[in-house]
Formats: C-alpha cells, structure tokens, sequence
C-alpha cells in the first residue's frame, strides 16, 4: 500500500471513529393532550397568535400603577432572585469549563536554577576534574490533545450546556414564582384595605347604636341588657379592626421583602375601596402549555443532559487516545536560542480497560437511573402544570359565580339590618334582632372583600400556572449558555 493510500486510510478511519456518539437517541416523552380546557371563567381559549406569551409584563393587566412599581423594583432588588441569577452564571461556567476539554491543551514554562552537586556523590571519579557547579536555563512549551472518538467529551459538555439552559429556565421560573407572590400579596394588602373600611363603616354604624340604646336605657324604654349587647358588638368589631391590621402590617412586610426593601422602611399607602379586577385573557390551547412553563422546559432540559450523559458513560467502555507534544531550549547558559540547545518530544498514548471490577458497568447504570428520574420527573411536572391550570379555571370561574351570590346575601342582610334598627328605634322590636342582624351583615360584607381577593389571586395563579409570559424561545440554545469562547480573552472574570 502506498504511502498516500495509507494515509487516506487512516483519515477515514479517524473520520469514522469520530462520529460514533454513544448516547443514545433522545427522544422527549410525547403525551396525549386535550384540545381545550374544562375550565371557564373570565379566561377564555384562544388561538395560539393570542396567547399570554406576549405580555411578559402580565401585572399591568390589573391597572394598579403601584404594583407596576414594585413587579419592576422585584426585578431590580430581590436577592432571591439575584442569588437565582448567581447560579445560572454558575451553570454556564460549568458548560464553559467541560467545553474546554474539546480544544487542545496549550502550556508555556521557563525557568532558571543554578545547582551544586557533591563532589563525593556516588559514580564520580574522585580525581574527576568535572565541574561541580553548573547553572540550567530551560523554556519550552507543551501541547496536549484528545480527539474524543467516542463522543465522551462531546457528551459531557453537551450535558453540561443542558443544564445551563435548565438552569436559566429556573432563573425564569424563580422569577415568575416571584412575581406572583408579589402580585398576590399585594392583592392581600388591598383586600385588607377594604375589610378595614367595612369594619371602619360598621363601627361608626355600631358607635351610632350603642347611643340609641343607651338613651332608651336612660329614659328606662329598654333594660340595660340592649345597652351590653350594643356595646359588646361595638368592641367585637374594634378588635375585628385591631386584628385586621395586624394582618396588614405582616402582610405588608412581605411585600417589602419580596420588593428588596427593609420592613421597617417600607410602606404601602391605604385606600378605601377594592378597585382590582380579574383581566380577560386567553389562556391559549393546551399543546401550547409545554412551551410556554419554565419549570416545563427546565425538566425537559435535565432529562436531554441525563440522556448525554448516558454517551459518557458507555465511552469509558472504549481506549481513550491522547496525543503530546513537548519542546523547547536548555543550556547552561543563555545560548537558548541555539539549535544544538533544541529539545522536543512527540507521543502518542492509548488506555484500555481491562478489569475494574464492575466500576464502568455500575457508572452506566447510575446513568441510565439517572435518566429515568429525570424523565419521571418531566412527566410529573407536566401534570402538575395541568393540574394548575385546571385549579386556577375553576377557580376563576366558580369564585366568579360566588362574588354575585355573596353581593346578594350582602345586600340582604344590610335590608334586614336597616329594617331591624327601624324597628328598634320605634319600639316595635327589641336590640337582640338589631345584634344579629349586624353579625349577619358585617360577616357578609367581610366574605364579599374575601371572596373578590380570592378572585384576584385565582387570577394571578392562573397567569402563573400558564408561564406568566414566558416563552421557550426565550431558553438560550447550547452555544449561547457558553459564557466566553475559547480564546475571548477579555472576558471579565466574573461575568
């Protein structure tokens, strides 16, 4: 065979040694989903062009102006979501670092010493004339290179660069997690307002009672019992108050922490009346759900990572090749630069398993374990996210339903309040239907603020459950989780 023939040979054969990837097809689970949701309410199905995906900024749907401000300081401030933020930078020098090993290995090294042997020392002629003095100069450099035949690098830094992509879809979820809570809390806040104002009315209204019945007292047109009962329910309802802003301090600490904001200096100033309502969005079609969670895409993306690592641990089955390369100059003196003063080496080496008592085979099994974890777990987080959907559907629209009913039990029980404190007032009735019929109304009243700030809330969670905006393509692909190439040298060292 010809030298040339050889030689073409030889190339195939590494062209074909390089393209046997290991890992296994990957093939993300395929589920079986419904056209639409049984769900209704103020969310309605849409076609995919009208999806949620386009308003990242969801919160504004609400028309709060203050609420904008603190989604937007969250985004700026919350060290929850920075420290996220930190572990996706981590992520992606990870990628960066298992890409390196795909490149070669370039060194440089000098050095100087001047030495001193014995002139005892074992071999030398003792009346050897040789110097036992002698400096060394030396500078070389060296090269290093595995062409990972079996995709066993490859493999590790594809799994590497997955993982980088599912750790920015946490940062996505952390943060859209985030924003609901914010969102939802702040909802609480504004709901507390309102219940302080219903409290507020009824106790004015109460106050107003307990002097009708302390003038019948006193001028013996009803016993001193109508005068306990009206005070009784005038102190119920202000420690009800008392009670209700408590709520509304923790409440409002909370916001302020989410916000990156000290408690102690944060404030979220009252109004008197519950302006919020539910936004009328598409909820989109159920196929489109997969691609538009973060949590989804996360799963998805640690399962392909375990499936490359899969490649890697069936490559250590195989011999891994290095190749080497060394050279450079030494002389006693500074000569360096001298042919004759030249060193180098070439070599090639080449490790076979043999006996390891089981060790690959286990490692290869860990993975293919590994990787049946992460596909469970994908499946798992899929249902959740439907489960969610459906929750905050029927939410929405019974709790919808409920606000109506609650609105006219409401409107009832003021009617019997109004009534009874007429009669009371013209004698025809004695304060213990006045006393019940102010239980009834300020209970309904409170349950009507409670239910339209479950309302509200269902709403949030809805948003969260359908992504909040987000959008797979908004997920990095692999080269873009890489945070520098391989020579971008003027990247900083920590960003």
């Amino acid at each position: 065979m010809s030298r040339h023939a050889a030689a073409l040979v030889t190339s195939l054969a590494v062209a074909l040694l390089a393209g046997c990837d290991l890992a296994p097809v990957y093939d993300p689970p395929h589920f079986i989903l419904p056209e639409s949701y049984q769900g209704s309410g103020p969310f309605k199905v849409a076609q995919p062009d009208e999806a949620l995906s386009a308003r990242e900024d969801w919160w504004t749907l609400f028309g709060d102006a203050r609420l904008n401000e603190l989604e937007d300081q969250l985004g700026r401030a919350n060290p929850t979501l920075a420290a996220a933020a930190d572990s996706y930078d981590q992520a992606r020098s990870l990628a960066a670092e298992a890409q390196s090993a795909l490149s070669p290995q370039l060194s440089a090294s000098a050095g100087t010493s001047y030495n001193k042997s014995s002139v005892n020392r074992l071999f030398r002629i003792p009346t050897s004339t040789a110097p036992v003095r002698e400096a060394s100069n030396q500078w070389g450099i060296a090269a290093s290179w595995e062409p990972d035949f079996w995709h066993a690098l490859r493999n590790s830094a594809h799994a590497q660069k997955r993982l980088a992509q599912a750790s920015a879809a946490d940062l996505a979820d952390a943060r859209l997690s985030l924003q609901a809570e914010l969102a939802s809390d702040y909802v609480a806040v504004r709901g507390l307002d309102a219940q302080l104002e219903v409290l507020r009315q009824s106790i004015a209204s109460y106050q107003a009672a307990v002097e009708v019945a302390r003038l019948r007292t006193r001028g013996e047109i009803a016993s001193g019992l109508d005068l306990a009962r009206a005070l009784s329910q005038l102190d119920s309802a202000q420690a009800q108050e008392t009670e209700t802003r408590l709520q509304r301090d923790l409440m409002q600490h909370a916001v302020a922490v989410l916000a990156g904001a000290m408690p102690s200096t944060f404030a979220i100033a009252p109004v008197s009346e519950f302006q919020l309502t539910p936004p009328h969005l598409p909820t989109g079609v159920p196929s489109k759900l997969l691609q538009r969670r973060p949590d989804i895409a996360s799963a998805e993306r640690q399962m392909a990572a375990a499936n490359a690592e899969i490649g890697v641990s069936r490559a250590a089955f195989y011999p891994n090749v290095t190749f080497n390369l060394t050279g450079g100059f030494q002389d006693s003196g500074f000569d360096l630069l001298s042919l004759p003063n030249s060193l180098w080496s070439v070599g090639a080496a080449a490790m076979a398993p043999l006996f390891d008592g089981g060790l690959r085979r286990a490692q290869l099994r860990h993975s293919w374990a590994q990787y049946a974890q992460t596909r469970d777990s994908y499946r798992a987080t899929v249902l959740a996210a439907f489960q969610q959907v459906e929750d905050g559907l029927s939410q929405t629209q019974h709790l919808e339903t409920e606000d109506s009913q609650q609105h006219e039990a409401s409107d009832q029980a003021a009617q019997a309040l109004s009534i009874s404190t007429m009669l009371y007032k013209d004698g025809l009735d004695n304060y213990l239907s006045v006393s019940v019929a102010q239980v009834q109304t300020l209970a309904a009243q409170l349950t009507e603020v409670q239910i339209r700030i479950r309302q509200i809330q269902a709403a949030v969670s809805l948003i969260r459950a359908l992504g909040g905006g987000w959008n797979e393509q908004a997920l990095p692909d692999e080269k873009q989780t890489l945070a520098y190439g391989p020579i971008d040298y003027g990247a900083s060292a920590k960003k």
